[in-house]
């Protein structure tokens, strides 16, 4: 692999000062314009990407960063918090953590007034920001460092951290299979997340390679929160031929899930098997605990972080995730599927 470009080289290809480069990128105001164009022309060129603890020991104006997120499970976005901040912490670099709301149509301007008031080094975008073009528009046209977490889109565009959430899925509708479900029921998640139609794929994959149909009846939309899960599962709950076990593609949703199966009086996993997925603190919190995938949320943020404060141009890194296997899941003779 070829040696990164550094700011010398950037200099050089510019025909101008490193000083005059450190001032670009530190967005100095007495820089013209048209040096400020040469100096950017020659970082694309060269395809640098300045890293982030090298400006804060430059004397860049903050020494912190910026996690920018849009999630409704509390319990991930701790996580999320909580990769980003440990690896921070081990270089003196402050962490801000800024929820946005990727529906609203100035979040390109609220992220890009975030950038100038705060004057941070770099960002990381949490899913689903990391696919909001609005947002990736502007922190591209600012030239700020920024690494995105499982994004879905513009693959080429920056560094990345991902897990296969479509593998995921299927490993996990594969488990029920061999535990004898065959009416599997599936929730998706949010709308906005790229994650929800890979998990939807994965689940609906693995019905196809064991020959099982997919039925719409056994399917619903979900917001990666508590009360969509219950929602759903209300719903398959009211049908005729209830499904047998019902997969919800965040463990927010599957603790909705398993609180109308309580409400019908139902058992669980005796009667109806219940199956999540991030494995966050939420799954061992249930009763009974969460059959579920373990997402590497916390290992997810801190690679981000890593790679963001270490300046490593395009790198893609992809995570490995483990089907944890509880209480909520149990297996069931062929007789059960015809009750």
């Amino acid at each position: 692999m070829s040696q990164r470009s550094n700011i010398s080289d950037v200099s050089k290809r510019a025909g101008v000062s490193v000083k005059t480069v450190s001032r670009v990128l530190n967005n100095h105001p007495y820089v013209s314009d048209a040096m400020r164009a040469k100096v950017n022309a020659a970082m694309k060129e060269l395809d640098f990407r300045p890293s982030v603890a090298a400006r804060i020991l430059a004397g860049t104006k903050s020494a912190q960063i910026a996690l920018i997120y849009d999630n409704h499970s509390p319990y991930y976005i701790n996580l999320i918090q909580s990769g980003c901040w440990e690896r921070c912490h081990q270089d003196g670099v402050r962490l801000l953590g800024q929820p946005v709301d990727v529906a609203d149509p100035d979040i390109g301007e609220q992220v890009r007034g975030l950038i100038n008031e705060t004057h941070v080094d770099g960002i990381v975008l949490s899913s689903p920001v990391t696919d909001c073009d609005p947002v990736l528009r502007t922190l591209e046209s600012m030239g700020i460092p920024f690494v995105r977490i499982s994004p879905g889109t513009n693959h080429a565009m920056t560094s990345s951290v991902y897990m296969d959430d479509a593998q995921a899925a299927d490993d996990m509708t594969t488990h029920l299979i061999n535990c004898g479900h065959r009416r599997i029921a599936f929730i998706k998640g949010h709308p906005n997340h790229m994650a929800s139609d890979e998990r939807l794929y994965g689940y609906r994959r693995a019905l196809d390679r064991a020959g099982l149909p997919f039925d719409p009846r056994w399917y619903a939309d979900g917001e990666f929160d508590f009360d969509s899960g219950f929602a759903a599962a209300e719903k398959f709950l009211a049908l005729p031929e209830r499904p047998t076990a019902i997969f919800a593609s965040n463990d927010d949703m599957a603790a909705g899930v398993q609180a109308a199966v309580h409400k019908a009086g139902l058992d669980i996993p005796e009667e109806i098997s219940v199956a999540g997925f991030d494995d966050t603190t939420l799954a061992r919190m249930v009763w009974p605990p969460l059959t579920t995938i373990r997402q590497p949320t916390f290992e997810l943020a801190k690679t981000a972080t890593d790679l963001l404060l270490s300046g490593q141009t395009l790198v893609h890194k992809r995570l490995e995730h483990k089907l944890i296997e509880r209480d909520s899941v149990a297996k069931i003779g062929a007789a059960s599927e015809t009750d």
